[in-house]
């Protein structure tokens, strides 16, 4: 008796030595501070922003809602996401699943020869020689069967919190998953509607091209008659002609450039090429003089890169706390129930029944250094993921503000250059009528053409560039997804 007591408390004394050495080893360390975002954009103060409207509301065009609508039903890449999202809700469920015992059907068959000098191998023979037991009752020699019908569970009680905290980091990884595929329609949705002004400015580039071209071409017929009449000379044609060629290999280019970008958004809706329905009017389309971008702590909500974000870090913490708390010893139950016979054919007896359990506390000990190697590993992800949230929120706010002078720039360009169209359109009627009255010279038709030209065409990329900065403001400001 007094060495069993002996022993119990040596194992006592091991078992917390190797808690205060847990303790020790799994201390919290200092975590780098989070900067929070600005109270507000540029001064505005706004409750609400179009970050927060549906897509729907901010894209009157039907062709472009139609290509966005086949684009979230189609898209590989948020199909992909999808999967992910199944593969973390699955991860999430076996986390759980670990909290609750683990119940198994058991059917085992086996044997064993004693050696004659074990314990096992003179009780046997002792115990077939007793007058005590049955024919039933003698062990089968010289290899002893061992057969078992039943149930075996194991179960480990969750004493610290451990599978817990595992299974908390499994659903913050669930919902980050949730928020990257929120985060792809984000972005596909941009990236549809900039394909689609895209597309709209080459159809306008185009049409500019072949009005200049009809220009071009009246003048060179122009020329060719002065020079009949011996007021224009053959570098004059080879000029004009020049002009007008020039014109028509940007036609070329500009309408391979069209098929490019069909494709491209015909891929990104998931079909093979095909070609893209579209209202060709961008000019006479209009932006929106006034936008509300709302708070910039409404950007914590919306944009789900912040979100995704936001989960990871979670997740990171709830990895530290698992591994903390493995340093800890853990309390596990395994009962039995059932069957056991060392005769097949007595198995189902009744005096087969058996049952049992083992419940046991295990502290690691001599694994300590693979278990400081993991919190170690656990502190520095979770460092970094505190850096990732820092980044997003600085990119983000950075975006958001970036787009919102975008807007305002493009949109003071584009009136400006809207004027210099006005004036250049008059400079080119003005020269052809000098060069008939012979005031002016042919080079001035040709730079008067090539300068209205030029700035139309730089009209159109105005123009669509005010497009993408409200597309881009839309997404910086997390709209798209909800």
């Amino acid at each position: 008796m007094i060495r069993r007591n002996s022993l119990f408390a040596a194992s006592a004394t091991i078992l917390i030595a190797g808690m205060l050495a847990g303790c020790g080893a799994s201390k919290p360390v200092a975590l780098p501070p989070v900067t929070p975002l600005p109270l507000n954009f540029t001064g505005t103060a706004d409750s609400s922003g179009i970050g927060q409207l549906n897509w729907r509301q901010v894209f009157a065009d039907k062709h472009l809602t139609n290509l966005i609508d086949s684009a979230l039903a189609n898209n590989t890449d948020l199909l992909a996401a999808s999967q992910r999202i199944e593969m973390s809700k699955a991860q999430y469920l076996l986390s759980r699943g670990n909290l609750l015992p683990s119940l198994n059907a058991s059917i085992t068959a086996g044997g064993d020869k004693y050696g004659d000098y074990t314990m096992n191998g003179v009780g046997n023979f002792d115990t077939n020689l007793s007058g005590n037991i049955n024919e039933k009752q003698k062990i089968p020699a010289p290899v002893t069967p061992d057969f078992f019908l039943g149930l075996r569970s194991s179960w480990e009680i969750d004493i610290w919190g451990k599978l817990k905290q595992q299974r908390r980091a499994a659903a913050a990884r669930f919902a980050a998953s949730n928020a990257g595929r929120q985060l792809i329609v984000t972005m596909l949705v941009a990236e549809v509607a900039n394909l689609y002004y895209e597309l709209l400015t080459l159809d306008t580039e185009l049409k500019i091209l072949q009005k200049n071209i009809l220009l071009q071409e009246s003048a060179l017929d122009i020329v060719r008659i002065q020079k009949e009449g011996g007021r224009a000379t053959e570098l004059a044609i080879q000029q004009f002609r020049a002009q007008l060629l020039n014109t028509q290999e940007q036609q070329y280019t500009v309408s391979q450039r069209i098929v490019a970008t069909e494709n491209q958004l015909n891929a990104i809706i998931g079909r093979y090429p095909a070609p893209i329905l579209r209202d060709t009017s961008l000019m006479q389309q209009r932006i929106p003089q006034s936008i509300r971008v709302g708070l910039p702590s409404q950007l914590l909500q919306q944009r789900p890169d912040i979100r995704r974000a936001e989960f990871e870090l979670e997740a990171a913490k709830a990895d530290v706390a698992a591994v903390r708390k493995a340093f800890y010893p853990s309390l596990t139950l395994t009962p039995y129930a059932g069957f056991n016979a060392f005769k097949a054919g007595l198995l189902l007896n009744g005096g087969s029944v058996a049952y049992g359990a083992l419940g046991g506390l295990t502290a690691p000990l001599f694994n300590q250094n693979k278990l400081r190697a993991g919190l170690n590993i656990a502190n520095a992800q979770h460092k970094e993921a505190i850096y990732q949230y820092q980044k997003v929120l600085l990119n983000s706010y950075g975006e958001v503000v970036t787009q919102l002078n975008s807007l305002e720039n493009n949109r003071r360009a584009f009136q400006l250059k809207q004027q210099e169209v006005n004036e250049l359109s008059n400079a080119v009627n003005t020269a052809k009528e000098l060069y008939l009255t012979g005031y002016a010279s042919y080079l001035e038709v040709i730079t008067a053409q090539k300068g209205v030209l030029d700035a139309e065409l730089q009209l159109a990329t105005n123009k669509k560039e005010s497009f993408q900065s409200l597309v881009g403001l839309y997404r910086a400001l997390g709209g798209g997804w909800n």
